[in-house]
């Protein structure tokens, strides 16, 4: 998912005691970037293993998930035609079987399976130009849609229909979630990692404060700082749709899709930050947030407990509100 209101990290650093320093790890991934930053101990991994593991973590993730290099598992998969299967590690598993869970939450209007309608409204990886599709061309993608589509069969991935799944309402989450597992077992306690702007921060800054994170409003000219929030083992993920859009006709057509339309949104929400103890659910909720719109995305949120925050266009700009999870989780 493309992220319109991001995270601005702000590492305010106090002195470090002998032998610790803040390690910064930062590099491409997923079409992005990542940026790992911990506290090296005496004790700890060398910043070469530490950065061994990290490199490892994320080709993992590509390789399985990419849409956009044709030998991931993922890209495999959707070349299959329909009434076939592929054998698939647990991760995969995993992140379809959380991909139903949130279909269902939703009543549909969050899907894995969207990617056909992706790129014929110029969003996917296979998009020829961002454009209103005509009716006959809609209907043709629409009918390659659909989670229902899909089954787990022991350990393979099935499909009845010639569907193609996209994962990257999920992946960075995800990834971040297996980042912080894998540094943590080799010694890392106090650490903020961060993939394509999802994020999660353990432990605390050498100076034995909290990481913090500053909540921006989505403006496309400057950065704006809404709010600080101080972080401790919980995941943030950010899904916004005021970056990746285009205009046609006077209308706008942002990247965010209604799988039970066919088509992008068409509300006034401008972007949702979700908190949780799990990047991954976080990822997958700000996504559903954001498709939903401000008043179903805020009952939604009310009734599953999710921390999260609302950034909504008004007239006059923006106005933000949060969920009373949210207002807990940032005491």
């Amino acid at each position: 998912m493309g992220r319109g209101l991001w995270m601005a990290l702000l590492l305010v650093l106090a002195a470090c005691k002998p032998g610790d320093a803040l390690e910064r790890i930062s590099g491409p991934t997923m079409g992005s970037s990542y940026t790992v930053q911990y506290i090296r101990t005496a004790s700890g991994p060398a910043p070469q293993v530490v950065q061994h593991e990290v490199e490892q973590v994320l080709a993992m993730i590509d390789q399985r998930f990419s849409t956009y290099r044709g030998d991931s598992l993922v890209a495999t998969f959707n070349r299959l035609p329909a009434g076939n299967c592929q054998a698939m590690p647990v991760e995969v598993l995993e992140l379809v079987r959380l991909g139903e869970q949130l279909s269902q939450q939703s009543a549909g209007a969050f899907d894995l399976t969207v990617e056909p309608l992706l790129d014929l409204w110029g969003f996917g990886p296979q998009s020829r130009a961002e454009k209103v599709p005509d009716t006959q061309a809609l209907d043709s993608a629409r009918q390659r849609v659909g989670h229902g589509h899909l089954r787990i069969v022991g350990e393979q991935l099935c499909k009845d229909a010639p569907v193609e799944l996209d994962f990257n309402s999920l992946a960075a989450g995800f990834a971040v979630d297996l980042l912080v597992a894998r540094l943590k077992a080799l010694g890392v306690a106090d650490l903020l990692v961060e993939v394509t702007g999802e994020l999660k921060a353990v432990g605390s800054k050498a100076d034995g404060g909290a990481w913090k994170i500053a909540l921006e409003l989505p403006r496309d000219d400057r950065q704006i700082a809404r709010q600080i929030v101080p972080l401790e083992g919980f995941g943030v993920s950010t899904s916004g749709d005021y970056r990746h859009y285009f205009e046609e006709n006077g209308r706008r057509y942002s990247h965010a899709f209604d799988a039970r339309l066919g088509a992008p949104v068409r509300h006034d929400l401008a972007a949702v930050t979700v908190f949780d103890r799990s990047t991954l659910m976080a990822d997958g909720y700000s996504t559903v947030l954001l498709i939903l719109g401000p008043q179903a995305g805020w009952e939604f949120a009310l009734k599953h407990g999710i921390a999260a925050v609302f950034v909504t266009r008004v007239a006059e700009g923006f106005v933000a509100r949060s969920t009373p999870a949210f207002e807990q989780v940032t005491r």
